[in-house]
């Protein structure tokens, strides 16, 4: 299960603020539950230089970019140079890297997104880790409680694994990008440099340099 270690998807974590969190783990999803706690404790050792507080547990950067509009709940941390756009709903429990796009009417919940990270139309974002550079194209989503509202498994070609959680998105490697209007079932995991066709469900795990045509064509990229 070496492709679904956090080592593995994320080749650089200081493109994150949440570098000691993800460190503290071996799989990315079992962070889920301690983001909101580490977004508080982080937030108080901002720089006040760099950051505001606005808000019950909000810190954001001064070089920011906020639309009037945009709607933030904490805990939350809007990193350097990051944009905010028109109507974003961040729900809370987000920590949004340096220098990311958050977009028209697009929404947060419980979230990771390392720097450059690119969420700009109209998606959904919840319970997921979103990787250095990663894009989701227009309208494309994170599906994070399963319809039968079992515990998510992570389905693997080698084997299952169990995770123990109602709810869990799906986790992005580094510069992944995903089509417009596709949705990632709960318990996605696409690793990094990896391309997924618009209007795709995914579902169980994308490895790593691959191009998701459907379930049943995933290909190597040609280098």
């Amino acid at each position: 299960m070496e492709q679904l270690k956090i080592s593995e998807l994320y080749s650089d974590l200081n493109q994150t603020l949440a570098k000691e969190l993800l460190e503290s783990k071996t799989y990315p999803w079992e962070v889920l539950p301690l983001i909101s706690a580490f977004i508080v404790k982080l937030g108080h050792t901002l720089s006040e230089e760099e950051y505001e507080k606005k808000g019950e547990n909000v810190w954001i950067a001064k070089s920011a970019k906020v639309a009037p509009t945009a709607w933030i709940n904490g805990p939350a941390i809007i990193g350097k140079d990051a944009e905010i756009r028109h109507c974003a709903f961040i729900r809370g429990n987000a920590l949004v890297g340096e220098g990311a796009v958050v977009g028209n009417s697009t929404e947060l919940k419980n979230v990771i997104l390392f720097n450059k990270v690119q969420v700009p139309h109209y998606n959904y974002v919840g319970d997921s880790i979103l990787g250095y550079k990663s894009h989701m194209g227009a309208g494309s989503i994170t599906s994070n409680v399963k319809s039968d509202k079992k515990l998510v498994v992570v389905k693997a070609a080698e084997q299952n694994m169990e995770t123990g959680m109602k709810k869990f998105g799906a986790m992005l490697g580094d510069e992944v990008e995903v089509g417009c209007g596709s949705v990632l079932n709960p318990g996605t995991v696409v690793g990094s440099h990896s391309n997924i066709y618009p209007l795709s469900s995914v579902r169980g795990v994308v490895p790593a340099n691959s191009i998701y045509k459907n379930k049943n064509e995933i290909v190597e990229k040609n280098e």
